[in-house]
């Protein structure tokens, strides 16, 4: 062989041959097999996840007692009416430090610093599973966020690349994204995009077949997987490359204009809420960061120098009520979701929805006890669960993860920093 390896970087797949013993091929290892088609629309599952870059004041987040008769605080009052279909978690975390510059790991458990000791870096759980599903949609994932701030730009979302997904900043372009037809220029520049990757398959599959004749039995069987991934590959650019022809749904109202994320926040969450519906997507993030500004409720102060508050009770009061703003939307988030059909069963029903954040307390850039919250997902709800905060029966929040990968279809036993499935 004069090419010892075939490596195919498309569909955000590597592809290479697999270590070929009779043939002494200096070949790196194949791709795991992808997810078949389970097809579109009712019934499919579905994840959202809603991370504050600030945390919130987990003494009016979290009640005193556990259970399902737990009293509701000043920041679930919101939540009341939603109270049968979501929980409420204390003592799940990653157990890293580093306060606001390792909020980055909510959704992965990982820290950027450490991402290139793990074979799958720092990769969200959200990417985890856009990778395996998500060419199953029109957009394998939607991430909304903010660029600027304190952290330079939207942090909740990563690819295993160690790469940070450029969030769509508001809800026109939001809007854009679902609603609006890619111009021509654009759709040509994508058609050309799957004819080079089909043809990069072709090469692919031809170079194996005619080393498939040179090796012995053994070394075949190696070569039927690695076919096998290739055509799990072709499957997924047929998937994708249907989208070319087809319009994208029809726009519900006129194209919103950006004002700021305090007065968009619920067109956002509407945004979302049909992208789910029209199964333009299944896995969708949103960050609510450095571009809630204060001085859109009327509170004339910074939201990072608020969060030191220092235990000021001035300072803290303007904390709640932003914070106050963003449960009450998020409520309303989960009521338009669990008011929209999905077959036999509302929308909410179809898709778990992670509220919380990576930072635990801003004043003393604690990562720990973060304040979680789980809804919707045909989950058994209506619970405060307090887990150990520490010894030997903490229970790391990748374990929630990987609970919520497998009931989305993916086969994983891990991710992250777990130690198994959260029970």
């Amino acid at each position: 062989m004069n090419r010892r390896r075939f490596i195919l970087k498309s569909l955000g797949a590597t592809f290479a041959l697999p270590s070929l013993p009779s043939l002494m091929a200096a070949a790196a290892g194949g791709n795991s097999a992808l997810q078949t088609d389970k097809g579109a629309g009712a019934g499919a599952r579905r994840f959202v996840a809603i991370g504050n870059l600030l945390g919130y004041q987990t003494k009016h987040f979290f009640p005193a007692s556990s259970g399902g008769a737990y009293e509701p605080t000043k920041l679930l009052a919101p939540l009341a009416d939603n109270r049968p279909q979501l929980t409420v978690f204390r003592g799940l975390d990653h157990g890293v430090k580093g306060g606001h510059f390792a909020v980055h790991s909510f959704l992965s458990g990982v820290l950027n610093s450490e991402a290139q000791n793990r074979p799958s870096g720092n990769v969200t759980i959200d990417q985890f599973m856009a990778d395996e599903i998500g060419y199953q949609t029109r957009f394998p994932s939607l991430t909304v966020g903010s660029e600027g701030g304190i952290h330079g730009g939207c942090q909740i979302a990563w690819t295993k690349a160690g790469v940070r997904v450029p969030p769509i900043p508001g809800p026109a372009e939001l809007f854009d994204r679902l609603f609006v037809e890619d111009s021509r220029e654009r759709r040509d520049r994508r058609h050309e995009e799957h004819r080079l990757q089909a043809s990069i398959l072709d090469s692919v599959r031809e170079d194996a077949n005619r080393l498939s004749r040179r090796v012995n039995q053994e070394d075949r069987a190696k070569l039927d997987e690695y076919f096998t991934s290739v055509r799990d590959v072709e499957k997924r650019l047929q998937l994708r490359r249907r989208w070319e022809g087809l319009p994208k749904p029809p726009a519900p109202f006129d194209r919103p204009v950006n004002r700021n994320r305090v007065e968009d926040l619920p067109l956002l969450y509407e945004l979302l809420a049909l992208a789910l519906q029209t199964d333009s997507t299944r896995i969708a993030t949103l960050e609510i960061g450095g571009d809630f500004l204060p001085q859109n409720l009327g509170i004339d102060k910074s939201y990072h120098g608020l969060s030191h508050h220092g235990n000021d009770e001035a300072a803290i009061k303007h904390l709640l009520t932003l914070e106050e703003y963003q449960i009450r939307h998020f409520a309303k988030f989960l009521t338009r979701l669990a008011g929209m059909s999905d077959g036999d069963r509302t929308l909410l029903d179809s898709t778990t929805v992670l509220f919380g954040s990576g930072i635990g307390d801003a004043n003393t850039h604690k990562n720990s006890d973060l304040p979680i919250i789980l809804a919707g997902g045909g989950y058994r709800h209506g619970e405060f669960r307090q887990l150990p905060a520490s010894g030997p029966g903490k229970v790391p929040l990748c374990n929630l993860f990987v609970d919520i990968a497998q009931r989305m279809g993916l086969e994983t036993a891990s991710f992250g920093t777990s130690t198994g499935r959260f029970s």
